[in-house]
């Protein structure tokens, strides 16, 4: 089974990669620190959330194109 999350969390995320497209990597540290600069999040559970599922996007994304 897969992890299951929440719609906020997945409409945040493709809303920030469908903005900014060249700036997350599939590095999850390197989206973390990258987030503050582009949304306001107050908790930190969630920036780490939103960080993991943008890095798990950008990998299928990449999967994809190869």
């Amino acid at each position: 089974m897969g992890k299951v999350r929440p719609v906020f969390i997945k409409k945040v995320s493709k809303e920030l990669i469908e903005k900014y497209p060249e700036v997350f990597k599939k590095d999850f540290e390197e989206n973390k620190k990258l987030l503050p600069r582009y949304t306001v999040i107050q908790s930190k559970l969630v920036r780490n959330r939103i960080a993991g599922y943008i890095s798990h996007l950008m990998k299928n994304q990449k999967a994809n194109e190869e």
